[in-house]
């Protein structure tokens, strides 16, 4: 059961690929863009939870699409933004 359903998962991302990679891309554009602009008076624990979505996204389609240059940039960004939510939520202290 748990197999179909990523199978099924998969051809969704399969199918949708290009939307979902837009979406990804707009997702951490948005990300960056409010820390830019709001500066250290940003959500942080909101862009690090919204940047590691993204993330996420991305590297799923980069998977599927088996390039493996942007899954290795986009697991690596899963990593920084899981670090990111610990810290922001104050569950990581440096």
């Amino acid at each position: 059961m748990k197999m179909s359903l990523l199978i099924r998962l998969n051809a969704f991302v399969f199918l949708n690929i290009r939307a979902i990679e837009m979406i990804g891309v707009l997702m951490r554009v948005f990300s960056f863009s409010l820390v830019s602009w709001l500066g250290p008076h940003s959500p942080f624990l909101f862009v690090w939870a919204f940047n590691t979505i993204d993330a996420v996204l991305l590297s799923w389609c980069a998977i599927i699409k088996k390039d493996k240059a942007y899954t290795v940039l986009n697991v690596f960004w899963v990593g920084v933004g899981i670090v990111g939510v610990l810290r922001a939520a104050g569950m990581l202290h440096p």
